[in-house]
């Protein structure tokens, strides 16, 4: 599927009006895994490619543009998922927000998200004992979250404009992210304040970090005509009806397949440290048939026919 037809994908999404998760995918087989099961939206952070390149915690900002970039690519190469890609702050400036849609766009993303946290985090900003928490453990503070502060409003708003401007194909998505759902005081109303002005700007969409509550959702749904977003899963007990009528299309499963896989994982590898052969731990891995999909194997015996005999 070409880039543009993932994109017009992700938009009809976006536009339409019902509420979905899409997949939490991270590296070419989960995505090829959700595209077998029938997903058409897939969303990354780039906290499980860090985690799986380099070892890396979440939000620490240590995966560059470039290797998100190639993430992306290798996913678009084996899935025709449509992928939305948190790119953090744009990792720069303006400039360089326009040089890293540059790059996600020609590696086949159908939607970008762009932060307005000051990242990476300052010297100084961080509370003395934030390395020996998990983020979901680390308190907020004013507009600071997790060692970080909200840029201006208006340095905000020239990065989504450029990134607008760096566009090639239209079809590709624009998301403004904002954090100020996460502040201690007047945080709706600083809300709906950038949400307004990134929607002024010409952003396709907008990404609530932090919401948590209907009424919150409420509050910015009724100041904006424009889809919402969110990275975290609102309560269950609210029905997707209900988050769909209030404007919310798409809220992220976070990082589940990444956990996922790791557990299974670790307790594969400690099976086999602590003394189980292969034919005991054999009913608990994936079968002959299932790895054959997934790595297309019937694609492949057919191209071994067609070229190599």
């Amino acid at each position: 599927m070409k880039a543009t037809q993932r994109r017009e994908r992700f938009r009809a999404v976006l536009e339409g009006d019902e509420f979905v998760y899409p997949a939490p995918v991270y590296d070419p087989i989960s995505a090829r895994i959700a595209d077998m099961l029938g997903f058409e939206v897939g969303f990354m952070p780039p906290a499980p490619p860090a985690a799986i390149e380099l070892c890396a915690p979440s939000d620490m900002m240590l995966l560059t543009a470039t290797e998100l970039a190639q993430q992306v690519r290798r996913i678009s190469r084996v899935s025709d998922i449509a992928m939305s890609v948190i790119a953090e702050n744009g990792y720069g400036n303006a400039l360089n927000v326009m040089r890293t849609v540059e790059d996600l766009e020609n590696a086949g993303v159908a939607a970008i998200t762009i932060y307005d946290l000051e990242l990476p985090f300052a010297f100084g900003t961080m509370p003395r004992d934030a390395g020996r928490h998990t983020r979901g453990e680390m308190r907020t503070w004013g507009t600071r979250t997790w060692g970080s502060k909200m840029i201006s409003m208006d340095e905000a708003v020239g990065k989504l404009k450029a990134a607008l401007a760096a566009r090639e194909d239209p079809s590709l998505v624009i998301i403004g992210r904002t954090m100020a759902l996460q502040a201690d005081t007047d945080a709706i109303p600083e809300t709906i304040r950038r949400v307004k002005a990134y929607e002024a700007a010409g952003v396709d969409g907008i990404h609530l970090s932090g919401l948590t509550t209907l009424e919150e959702l409420q509050a910015v749904h009724a100041e904006t005509s424009l889809p919402i977003t969110t990275g975290r899963a609102m309560p269950d007990d609210i029905a997707p009806a209900v988050l769909a009528a209030n404007g919310l299309r798409i809220a992220s499963a976070g990082h589940l397949a990444l956990w996922a896989s790791v557990r299974a994982m670790h307790e594969t590898l400690k099976a086999l440290r602590e003394g189980k052969t292969q034919s005991e731990l054999r009913p608990s891995v994936a079968s002959p048939e299932l790895m054959a999909e997934v790595t297309r194997q019937r694609e492949y015996s057919q191209f071994i026919q067609d070229y190599l005999n």
